[in-house]
């Protein structure tokens, strides 16, 4: 029998939390609704997850642990939190107490994705100068963001994002393109030599920033314009531009190499912009704990809960990826229910194992066994 997401334990009172406004700052007709069609959990065993047997358990349960630090995980796992801290035999910890669950994709036709992210290293300055000419901007100060969860619950994990226009109405915010020939008015994290190696870094969502001096900076996702991501990289296959094997990032930033003419059109094909801000530790996925290489992933929280415990299987050309990961992350490029962004941690080893992956993905869910 299988068991609708909506039904299993409170998970979905945990997705995209956050404060309400206190008063409305406009009249919002109520919007058409995106009817989403919720992902199903079929129980499983743990002899059905590849290569379980092979898992490195007290890895796993480390990152679990670590997760454990923030509310959602708490929420979701609080007893076994709890419990977790002072296990002797962490595969025993796992299936005594945890059920796995088959994610079943919302789309039939889709087989569930695995790609992966990393955090990049920039060459930057604190002052512009050649060559450091592009700025990393944080959050602008006419930037709006407006929930409509108090009046329309079903919206509860959407933001409308916008701007007054002078006319005491609120009009979408300034496009890629459009923010290009603007000022703005918003603080200046640091100036970097080049508007590639930025625009990745948005992809990405944070990075380590290499003054000029030796020290090191890093920069975090603080907010986005609004507007939806597109892939470039897609852009340019649809183009005949490039092959869909060229279609990593350095097959991308090959391209930019040979047609410096044609970047800015690139990159204002997709419209959303991320702004930053500094951080004081490495990065941080949207649950606010420090990410664990390979075994933090980005989900479309619309359909898993921020703070879960998966169970992963993909393979590759270079070796299979199957292991528990941490649902700690969220990215405009994640969406579906059976599709996750693997972090691969820091520097270049990772930029190119990050860069390269794209595979078939399963998913299975664990949930405490006395929740169900």
């Amino acid at each position: 029998m299988k068991h609708n997401i909506l039904f299993l334990i409170a998970i979905l009172l945990f997705f995209g939390c956050s404060k309400k406004p206190e008063a409305p700052i406009c009249d919002v007709p109520k919007p058409e609704v995106e009817k989403l069609s919720k992902p199903e959990f079929t129980p499983s065993k743990f002899d059905e997850l590849p290569n379980w047997h092979e898992e490195n358990y007290l890895e796993a349960l480390n990152s679990f642990l670590e997760s454990c630090k923030t509310t959602k995980t708490k929420a979701l796992y609080e007893e076994l939190c709890k419990s977790g801290k002072d296990v002797a035999d962490a595969k025993s910890f796992f299936m005594q107490n945890f059920t796995p669950y088959k994610i079943d994709a919302t789309d039939a036709k889709d087989d569930g994705l695995l790609t992966g992210y990393y955090e990049p290293l920039l060459k930057g300055s604190l002052t512009k100068k050649e060559p450091y000419l592009y700025p990393v901007y944080s959050t602008p100060r006419d930037l709006i963001v407006v929930s409509l969860a108090s009046q329309y619950p079903e919206l509860q994990n959407y933001r409308l994002r916008g701007r007054y226009d002078g006319n005491n109405k609120v009009v979408p915010y300034y496009s890629r393109k459009e923010l290009s020939s603007r000022t703005l008015d918003a603080d200046i994290v640091c100036y970097v030599d080049s508007r590639i190696e930025l625009f990745f870094l948005e992809v990405q969502g944070s990075g380590r920033v290499l003054l000029e001096g030796g020290e090191v900076i890093y920069v975090g996702f603080d907010n986005l314009n609004g507007y939806k991501y597109s892939s470039i990289g897609k852009y340019l296959i649809d183009a005949g531009e490039i092959s869909y094997a060229q279609a990593s990032m350095k097959g991308i930033k090959n391209w930019c190499d040979k047609n410096p003419s044609r970047v800015d059109d690139l990159l204002n094909h997709n419209e959303s912009v991320v702004f930053f801000k500094k951080r004081n530790k490495p990065a941080t996925g949207a649950l606010g704990v420090v990410l664990t290489p390979e075994r933090s992933v980005a989900v479309d929280q619309r359909y898993l809960p921020l703070g879960s415990m998966l169970y992963m299987s993909a393979q590759t050309k270079e070796k299979d990826l199957n292991r528990i990961v941490m649902a700690q992350d969220i990215g405009g490029a994640i969406k579906g229910s059976v599709r996750a962004d693997l972090f691969f941690g820091y520097g270049d080893e990772a930029g190119n194992s990050a860069g390269k992956l794209k595979a078939p993905l399963k998913l299975w869910i664990f949930l405490p066994k006395a929740e169900l």
